[in-house]
């Protein structure tokens, strides 16, 4: 049963029949691909998987095909003498052994099991001697024997009238006389049992491998941030803005360097236990891969990971820092009723108790008492430098000069256009130059190196403060740009630049007041004293100057009306106005005009129409928006629903109406239509009675709809011009808001809302440290970088796995880059003279980092040859203690006495050795086929891996 399953196996994957191709082109293991494809089969309950290994090739010409003779040797065992593809740099061990392009190989399908007894090992390979033959396939099937580990294979290729047996040999401890070369030719002879007298020269390839683990000479050149300098005042503040790049450690751990000799006719070179001749110096190839260090710890990485670990945090603010500082006033003022009768009591009052220094004084003793006295997490000096660093306006003692430089460059300056900029709006992040930016790259430093999650809440509190302060003083908030949140930036930003427009409003509004004040200044009453508080509704130009801080008039009591009576009175007049005409709402003053519009008129009175002033719509960030549009949502279907919605998002519509009811008396709706949406006014040509064209106008058809918003709105709207008008943004309640979200903020959902602007700043760190070195494959990984994070970092809320994923990308460019620097600094690009020169080993730098092994131009006499060859010389000199030196002398291995002469080498960690020849087996007079010995011998580890061919037409 098992060989029929093994039969079926192969006849699935069509191995039957005579395999064909072209020979095997030089490189073409390394360059070309490899596929597998797998499937299980068992032996009564025992699951082996069967696996087809093979090396992607184009298919060859029909015609070849009928070439091969019926004797042709079948293509595995060509693959046995080819030279082409010695010692591949990445390949299965199989294929580096014998030199196979396709195979196919049956293994225990669990992990820990394994086929060790003799019998059973000779019951699979019968199994799969059997199955070859009844299919005539000629792929050759191995079996894996022994524990995994030990990557142990026995094999068979059969062909027409040939076979060929994989056998192998895997030992600790080397026997001596297999050591060199000449003690492995005899095993190969003895093993081949050739009959013939001369034997056919066997043809070689060596390649010993050497080791470079001390890079004595070389300090690893990153240099640690100088923590004491970010304090240190004048540098201080621009370290801040600035991430940390480069590898704490060297990231190149070995330089491993293969000396080969590819092709030696067996006689050419001696190498016994007393001698050898294998010079690395004089070998004709050379080839370099490196070693790199697993997961070297690199800074930016450190930062990133650092901080990411922040989301992870439950802890509140407060819980931090020790519960708050004010918590004790508070149970003061509960308990009133004891102050009351204290103060009732005729007790002797100290005065200077009561002083400001006292009060103060003890406000500092209560918060001491709450944290150590040093225990505040982030010291004076740290904080003072990263507040300035933060809020650079604070430095300038005269606010005034800093308000004036502020609206002059907020604006004006506009963004610069290019991708690197722009990147925020594809992480929603925030601009480089801006405040939150700025503020994550302080919260990321401190918590790596002043005070982690601790640091964070202090600093955080701090800016909740400043943010507080600079609402009740009217002081603007710089690094943001003006106008309403810009919903492509992160939430946080948006309620940064939320809380900007509630203070540019306030400001406009408290300064309208005291314009208010100084408008009605004695000497000015005077003149206009009839007309009381609504002189300024005549005075076009007055209103001009003020512009848009109208709106926000609302709280000065002068200009505040809410009384009944008065709404009762423009009810009424509102709504006369539709009904008796225009003649009534002539009496009504116009209010708050801004300019006439210039070419439309009003339809009945025939006056100019007037632009209003009107207030400026709400700002809006993003979760207030969708705030909005699901209490929308919630209103469902139903007419009364519908008609709330509508209501809700007419708030601005109607107050426009009010506006312009108010500046222009005995208006009509088509009037407002005109001016606020004149594609819904249709005007045509029409011949009147007297056969004179006029034009005539009339609302779109959606303006007619019975009961239509429009209509309504219009009938409800009274003449209030926009100053007197209920605010439609109320800046106060929105700052207060904006302040409450800021303070509930826990570290973790801090470092959730600014983790864009962390990766945002790594991706242009890394991208400006790539620019210096120029290395092609990682600017394509930026480049993957940039489009994974922007669709992960696009929704709220996104999965730590996914935020985990861009933090290693990140991480293996910066240290890829770290990696080019450190073979920079060993190779010497930045010392050498000659241009030439200093390009190719720039090249070869290069190289080494992309591909798994390199070969070296000119082998041990190029540039990067004698380069490597040094480092391999004074790895030697470090001076050895001389009693061990004794030692060693004496007790000295073969290895290290046969080479004495080349001591500027090490004994090389690697000897492979590569035997093939082409002899007739079993008898004189059979045919000739190719036979083949791999051996390796490492530290701890020698193997022998033999394919031996035989003719088996007589046998």
């Amino acid at each position: 049963r098992f060989i029929s399953k093994i039969e079926e196996v192969l006849n699935d994957w069509k191995l039957i029949g005579i395999s064909s191709g072209k020979p095997l082109e030089k490189g073409v293991f390394t360059t070309g691909t490899w596929e597998e494809k797998s499937d299980e089969i068992s032996f009564a309950d025992f699951r082996f998987s069967v696996t087809h290994h093979y090396l992607v090739q184009e298919p060859s010409d029909k015609d070849g095909k009928e070439e091969l003779g019926e004797d042709a040797l079948p293509l595995p065992m060509q693959d046995l003498l080819c030279m082409n593809n010695d010692f591949p740099p990445r390949a299965h061990c199989l294929v580096r052994w014998y030199g196979l392009r396709e195979f196919v190989v049956i293994a225990p399908a669990a992990n820990n099991d394994a086929v060790v007894s003799e019998s059973k090992c000779n019951l699979l390979l019968s199994s799969v001697s059997i199955a070859l033959g009844n299919t005539g396939c000629q792929v050759p099937l191995f079996v894996q024997i022994h524990h995994k580990w030990r990557r142990m294979y026995v094999g068979e290729c059969q062909g027409p009238g040939v076979r060929t047996d994989f056998e192998m040999v895997h030992l600790r401890k080397v026997p001596s006389q297999y050591t060199h070369l000449s003690g492995l030719l005899d095993i190969f002879k003895t093993k081949i049992g050739c009959p013939l007298t001369p034997l056919p020269p066997v043809s070689m390839a060596i390649r010993l491998t050497f080791v470079l683990q001390d890079w004595q000479q070389y300090f690893w050149p990153q240099q640690p941030p100088d923590i004491d300098a970010l304090v240190g005042g004048e540098v201080g503040g621009l370290e801040f803005g600035k991430l940390p790049f480069g590898a704490c450690e060297d990231p190149i751990s070995e330089l491993h360097l293969a000396t080969t000799w590819p092709h030696l006719a067996e006689g050419i070179i001696v190498d016994n236990d007393v001698y050898s001749d294998l010079d690395p110096l004089q070998a004709p190839q050379w080839s370099v891969r490196v070693r790199k260090a697993d997961n070297p710890q690199c800074l930016l990485g450190d930062f990133l990971t650092e901080f990411f670990k922040l989301c992870r945090r439950k802890e509140s603010t407060d819980e931090i820092l020790g519960r708050s500082a004010f918590d004790e006033e508070g149970k003061e003022v509960a308990d009133i009723s004891h102050a009351l009768s204290k103060l009732t009591e005729p007790a002797p009052v100290p005065i200077p108790k009561l002083s400001v220094t006292n009060m103060v004084h003890s406000a500092k003793k209560k918060i001491r008492k709450h944290r150590g006295v040093d225990e505040s997490p982030l010291n004076n000096d740290v904080l003072n430098t990263i507040l300035l660093f933060l809020f650079p306006d604070a430095a300038d003692k005269l606010a005034d000069v800093f308000e004036n430089r502020a609206s002059a460059s907020a604006g004006n300056n506009p963004p610069p256009e290019n991708e690197d900029y722009n990147l925020f709006s594809h992480f929603k992040s925030a601009p480089s130059d801006s405040l939150t930016y700025k503020l994550a790259l302080c919260l990321c430093m401190i918590n790596f190196y002043h005070g982690g999650v601790k640091g964070v809440a202090h600093l955080w509190q701090e800016f909740v403060l400043e943010m507080r302060y600079r609402w009740e003083n009217n002081y603007l908030i710089p690094g943001l740009a003006n106008g309403s949140p810009d919903l492509r930036c992160c939430l946080l930003h948006q309620k940064l630049q939320m809380l900007n427009c509630c203070i540019e409003r306030k400001k406009a509004r408290d300064e309208g007041k005291r314009g208010s004040m100084s408008d009605r200044s004695p000497g000015g009453a005077s003149g206009d004293g009839a007309k009381g508080g609504d002189h300024s509704g005549d005075n076009p130009d007055k209103e001009k100057e003020f512009g848009k801080s109208w709106e926000s008039w609302s709280d000065s009591e002068e200009e505040f009306f809410e009384c009944l009576s008065d709404t009762e009175d423009l009810k009424g007049n509102g709504q006369e106005n539709g009904k008796k005409g225009a003649k009534e709402s002539v009496n009504l003053k116009p209010e708050g005009r801004l300019h006439p519009h210039g070419k439309l008129m009003l339809l009945h009175p025939g006056e100019p129409l007037y632009v209003p002033i009107t207030q400026e719509p709400a700002p809006m960030t993003e979760d207030l928006l969708e705030e909005q549009s699901e209490v929308l949502a919630k209103l469902g279907t139903s007419a009364e629903g519908a008609h709330l919605r509508a209501r809700m998002q007419s708030a601005c519509l109607l107050s426009d109406m009010e506006s312009f009811k108010a500046a222009n008396p005995g208006c009509c709706l088509e009037d407002f239509v005109r001016w606020y949406s004149p594609r819904d006014y249709i005007e045509e040509e029409v011949i009147d009675e007297k056969g004179n064209k006029v034009i005539r106008g009339e609302l779109s058809a959606r303006m007619k709809i019975p009961s239509n918003m429009w209509v309504e709105a219009w009938e409800t709207a009274k003449p209030v011009p926009a100053r007197r008008q209920k605010r439609l943004f109320d800046d106060t309640r929105e700052a207060e808001k904006v302040l409450h979200y800021l303070a509930v903020q826990k570290p973790a959902d801090l470092a959730r809302h600014l983790l864009p602007c962390i990766i945002h700043a790594a991706v242009l760190k890394v991208k400006e440290e790539e620019a210096v070195e120029d290395i092609s494959s990682v600017k394509k990984i930026i480049k993957q970088i940039i489009s994974h994070s922007s669709k992960v970092l696009r929704f709220p809320s996104p999965e730590d796995k996914k935020l985990e994923e861009i933090i290693a990308q990140i991480m293996s460019v910066e240290a890829i880059i770290a990696r080019a620097r450190s073979l920079k600094a060993k190779f010497g690009v930045e010392k050498c003279e000659n241009e030439e020169e200093k390009e190719d080993l720039q090249r070869f730098v290069n190289s080494l980092l992309e591909q798994p092994e390199v070969s070296v131009v000119g082998a041990g006499r190029g540039p990067a040859g004698s380069i490597i060859h040094k480092l391999f010389v004074n790895a030697q000199r470090v001076p050895a203690v001389p009693p061990l030196e004794e030692e060693l002398r004496r007790s000295g291995s073969q290895e290290e006495r046969r080479q004495g002469v080349q001591s500027e080498f090490p004994p090389p960690t690697g000897r492979e050795v590569i035997l093939r020849t082409s002899v007739p087996r079993p008898a004189p007079y059979s045919k000739s086929l190719p036979q083949r010995m791999y051996s390796v011998l490492t530290r701890e580890d020698f193997r022998l891996a033999g394919a031996f061919s035989a003719d088996t037409t007589f046998f």
